[in-house]
């Protein structure tokens, strides 16, 4: 297995404007969010990206990417049809080979000197099978986000093989289909924004919209499907992932990038220069 491309999600109304927000990357450069993810994906090898755009947002996307664009197609998602719809519209442009995918609202802050992006490219590379990143997370954030279910492989620490996945369990589902050996009381194992995928996905993902045509699809119950039909692992501590549509979500995510980068002493006496005239007043 080789992965060469990525497919890249911003279509979602709520997210369309969020890759088009501007930070200060680690290397001290103002760059959009686009900017940032697609470098996260080039840093990996990628050498062709898709973005799934909503429409009309392909020319400021394009602006967006100042010397990266050639690298880059767009596809719009005619209709919000739901995250599994701007997957699987992507199915002739990943050419039935195994990608990369992002979601574009979403920084990755890896935890070693290789990018989130290349870690979960290797794991891929190696085990010859579908891999998604993940990350333990406490159980209140259970109503926000895709959670797996699985074991751990022996002799492979953080790395999971995956028997479920469930989109925004309830606690019961949760507590009765995710619980996961060797995690701490109250924790899950969450989805990170971050996959490597096979040309399977497109199947389930078609079959689902078949069976429930006028519904929104989502990638969440093809991800379950595909735990069923061929070898898929789960792997944490990749790094943390901060999801700048949340509230102060962008705040986090500049204040990651200052603190892992080339300014964080700057970085860091602002935060402590802020907090002690907070303390003052």
């Amino acid at each position: 297995m080789r992965i060469t491309r990525a497919l890249i999600t911003a279509a979602s109304p709520a997210q369309k404007t969020l890759p088009l927000q501007r930070l200060v990357d680690r290397d001290g450069s103002p760059k959009t969010l686009l900017q940032i993810i697609v470098a996260e994906a080039r840093q990996a090898g990628i050498e062709h990206i898709v973005v799934v755009v909503a429409p009309g947002s392909a020319e400021s996307y394009v602006a967006a990417l100042p010397g990266e664009a050639q690298f880059v197609q767009f596809i719009e998602q005619t209709k919000p049809r739901g995250y599994g719809h701007a997957v699987l519209i992507a199915r002739d442009a990943m050419r039935d080979e195994p990608f990369l995918h992002l979601v574009g609202d979403h920084i990755y802050i890896s935890n070693q000197s290789r990018g989130c992006a290349q870690q979960i490219i290797d794991i891929a590379e190696s085990e010859s099978c579908a891999v998604s990143a993940v990350q333990s997370s406490r159980e209140h954030v259970l109503p926000y986000v895709g959670v797996i279910g699985g074991r751990p492989v022996a002799g492979k620490p953080q790395h999971y093989t995956v028997d479920r996945v469930i989109e925004k369990p309830t606690p019961t589902a949760a507590e009765q289909h995710l619980l996961v050996p060797g995690l701490r009381v109250g924790h899950y194992l969450c989805l990170f924004g971050m996959h490597v995928l096979t040309p399977t996905i497109f199947s389930l993902l078609s079959d689902e919209q078949q069976r429930r045509p006028s519904d929104m699809l989502q990638l969440s119950p093809a991800l379950d499907a595909l735990a069923r039909h061929e070898r898929y692992l789960a792997v944490a501590e990749l790094g943390k992932r901060y999801d700048t549509g949340a509230q102060y979500g962008l705040l986090a995510a500049q204040l990651a990038l200052g603190l892992n980068g080339a300014d964080r002493e700057e970085v860091l006496a602002t935060i402590a220069e802020l907090l002690l005239h907070r303390r003052i007043d």
